[in-house]
């Protein structure tokens, strides 16, 4: 008989707070905003990684909308193109809303890495 049995790891004591940031960055930018000062009274790993992504999600979005401008001239490929970078954004935002509920440090497909060298300081 095996008496030894594995010590199991307490959860974080601010696991609740910390989600709540990370979930709340992702809930429009009001949303955004009170996870930035829950998180500046209470430093988390999780909330600081959830809102580089979240901050770079929303700059790709402005940069999709002002593509958007430029592309909606052109009709049928120009639309369509739009359609599937907003359908991709959507998809990223989904998948970091899901990455957050669990309590994962997932970055997002492709752009994820880069959120997190280009804003590597930021929320610390």
């Amino acid at each position: 008989m095996d008496t030894n049995t594995p010590a199991q790891t307490p959860p974080p004591l601010n696991a609740g707070e910390d989600k709540t940031v990370a979930i709340l960055s992702y809930l429009t930018l009001i949303g955004f905003i009170v996870a930035i000062i829950i998180h500046s009274s209470k430093k988390t790993q999780l909330g600081a990684f959830h809102l580089r992504q979240v901050i770079g999600l929303m700059l790709t979005g402005v940069a999709v909308m002002v593509g958007g401008i430029i592309l909606g001239h052109i009709p049928i490929l120009g639309w369509l193109t739009m359609m599937v970078l907003w359908l991709a954004m959507l998809g990223l935002w989904v998948m970091g809303l899901l990455a957050a509920l669990n309590g994962q440090m997932k970055p997002l497909p492709i752009v994820g890495p880069l959120y997190q060298q280009w804003f590597g300081k930021t929320f610390e």
